[in-house]
């Protein structure tokens, strides 16, 4: 029978982290700890040897064998053992962790932490037993007296997600290849900067195109042709499809009412956002939210 958790973390680790700002800690082979529910503000990697189903934002990833795990703040994520012969390690850590400009880059601006990315990288045995030397590494450094453990955590981090690049770079961000890609990528990524709404008092404030190309100082026109472009799919369907997600966020992980979500998420009135949700998604706020684990 499978074993679902969200995240799989106990609270016990959860609680460390927002103090010190790191965790590693050894995967369990079964579930039997209290898991805390909600999005995370710390990203995570993790390396597994195990056959797990994988829910990542809308994506559902069928995994087996030894992989690396990257996983997003800001893209809800929850995990479904189909056995309890699972292994491996996970590092948690928070953006204040990884102090520095280079650092910083790096999670900003990696394949591997986009939220439309495919955040596993499948391994080898040769590939595995390296990356799971780096993780008991940090194991051993975490819980030692070195003075500087924590300059040394951030290289294994750093080390981790360059090895994951070399062996299989991804494509999943868009490319300078002319000006019009290059609005197209402005474009994605002043959508996700808008993500995850925190509250209802700082509510969505771009949800048309034409509020993107104000921004962008473009006429409305060039940013839906470059968009459909550089992408295949128009302006407002990114936009319907990322309010969307964030929308089913919030109902599947948050205690928020359906009238918090539809104000934060820039609706006037809760009855615009539910017909809104429906259009786009095909259910209702509250059938999703009775799906609910």
């Amino acid at each position: 029978m499978a074993i679902r958790s969200i995240y799989g973390i106990p609270e016990s680790i959860t609680k460390d982290l927002k103090l010190k700002g790191f965790k590693i800690h050894e995967l369990s082979g079964t579930v039997n700890h209290k898991v805390s529910q909600g999005r995370r503000d710390f990203y995570k990697i993790g390396i597994v040897t195990g056959n797990m189903t994988v829910y990542y934002g809308d994506k559902i990833l069928e995994l087996s064998d030894t992989f690396l795990f990257f996983v997003n703040p800001n893209v809800p994520h929850s995990v479904v053992r189909s056995s309890k012969k699972t292994t491996g390690y996970a590092c948690l850590f928070t953006e204040a962790f990884i102090t520095g400009r280079e650092r910083t880059e790096i999670l900003k601006n990696s394949p591997l932490y986009k939220v439309d990315g495919t955040p596993v990288i499948p391994l080898n045995k040769e590939q595995a037993v390296f990356m799971t030397g780096l993780f008991q590494k940090m194991l051993s450094v975490h819980s030692s007296n070195y003075h500087h453990k924590d300059e040394l955590l951030k290289n294994c981090i750093e080390l981790i997600i360059h090895e994951a690049l070399r062996i299989q770079p991804l494509e999943n961000g868009l490319q300078y290849k002319n000006g019009t890609t290059r609005i197209a990528n402005l474009f994605i990524d002043l959508l996700e900067r808008q993500f995850p709404i925190d509250s209802t008092e700082q509510p969505l404030k771009l949800r048309t195109a034409q509020d993107f190309a104000g921004s962008l100082s473009v006429h409305t026109n060039y940013l839906n042709r470059a968009v459909k472009e550089a992408t295949g799919k128009p302006t407002s369907v990114h936009i319907a499809e990322r309010i969307a997600a964030e929308a089913k966020a919030l109902l599947l992980y948050t205690d928020w009412s359906v009238a918090d979500i539809a104000y934060g998420l820039g609706f006037e009135y809760p009855t615009y956002f539910n017909n809104y949700f429906k259009r786009v998604t095909g259910t209702t706020p509250k059938s999703l939210r009775k799906e609910k684990v």
